[in-house]
């Protein structure tokens, strides 16, 4: 039986109910210490067991090699925008950015506050309704890496593959589809997301980062907060990092497990996905602009043909348990987030109230 309203929203995103019930079952007692999770101290022996199963939980699900180090780290997804380039970007070097949507041309702007980054390509003029897919891979010596968005929240579009950068170091947002999709962590040389979409709440940002790429950056000057070495040397322990954020991420990497690990959730993604734009092009009353080839599976972008209807889709659709339907302010219509933790059960239920807000509205 259903008791829980289905939430659509891009983050902070639907959390599995058995996660939140066992968090609430053990939040005044966690593992007999008779203190919540949240008060243990981030340099006792019980919460430094926790980041080391974490770590080695998340390395398993993803592939990730020993050469690579997992930092988990407190704030916003984008301080990375800044961190990359000063942790990457030595004098006399510049960084490639293909910009795809709101959050890969954020973090190019940032960039170019810091440091010297250039743009590969943009479909920015095309109102980011596809991935740019058509550049020249010869770039200058100079281009320490190429930085990527694989999946826009915004705008909702996607790259269906890595991009060829060729030997070109390749650095990825993975914000909204670290665990929900495969990937080789080989072909990458930093990768980031926020947690709040597949894997945590918000406040955990977790990076996979190549040794060698940030101990071949010598002599660079760099806030103590702000140098991926400091972490890694402190095994993400330098600060208090966010404590219930981490014990969350334990339990979803359980979670994931559980559910036969990314390559079986990412079938069930492509269904959920493929069904609601299946629905939605069958129809005259709905429309998704994004080019088909560049689709998101994680955030279905779409409007109502008739957008002064919006307003009441979005209303009606809340009563009926249906949540944060809403577009992004940037772009405006609607659009439904399909991570992880929403059951294909909550994708038909959307669908049935598009139809029945159809036929009242037709």
């Amino acid at each position: 039986m259903k008791t829980r309203a289905y939430n659509f929203g891009a983050g902070p995103s639907m959390l599995p109910s058995s996660i939140l019930e066992e968090a609430k079952r053990e939040l005044l007692d966690w593992q007999g210490l008779q203190m919540s999770v949240m008060e243990i101290g981030h340099r006792s022996l019980p919460f430094q067991a926790l980041m080391e199963e974490l770590e080695s939980k998340f390395r398993d699900l993803c592939g990730i090699p020993d050469d690579y180090d997992v930092l988990f780290l407190g704030g916003a997804a984008r301080t990375q925008f800044a961190m990359i380039p000063m942790n990457l970007l030595a004098d006399g070097e510049q960084a490639g950015y293909l910009i795809s949507g709101t959050w890969s041309l954020l973090a190019y702007q940032e960039a170019c506050k810091l440091k010297k980054a250039y743009c590969i390509a943009s479909s920015e003029s095309d109102g980011f309704l596809r991935v740019p897919t058509s550049f020249d891979n010869d770039f200058p010596k100079n281009t320490t890496y190429v930085y990527y968005t694989p999946n826009e929240t915004i705008n909702g579009v996607r790259f269906n593959q890595a991009p060829d950068v060729g030997s070109t170091p390749l650095v990825a947002d993975m914000t909204s589809c670290l665990l929900c999709e495969p990937f080789k962590v080989k072909d990458y040389a930093l990768i980031f997301a926020g947690a709040q979409k597949n894997i945590s709440i918000a406040g955990l940002t977790i990076v996979i980062v190549r040794k060698s790429m940030v101990e071949s950056k010598k002599g660079l000057v760099i806030p103590t907060m702000m140098d991926y070495k400091t972490h890694a040397e402190h095994r993400s322990l330098y600060a208090t990092p966010p404590t219930f954020n981490c014990y969350l991420a334990l339990k979803m990497m359980d979670w994931v497990k559980a559910h036969g690990g990314v390559e079986e959730l990412f079938k069930i993604n492509q269904l959920k996905a493929k069904i609601l734009y299946d629905y939605i092009d069958a129809s005259s009353f709905y429309q998704s602009r994004v080019e088909k080839s560049s689709r998101s599976i994680e955030n279905v972008c779409f409007s109502i043909i008739r957008e002064e209807l919006e307003p009441a889709f979005i209303e009606q659709a809340a009563q009926e348990g249906l949540l944060a339907l809403k577009g992004h302010k940037a772009v405006g219509g609607l659009r439904a987030s399909l991570y992880n933790a929403m059951p294909l059960e909550g994708v038909e239920s959307l669908i049935a109230f598009m139809q029945s807000f159809l036929e009242d509205n037709n």
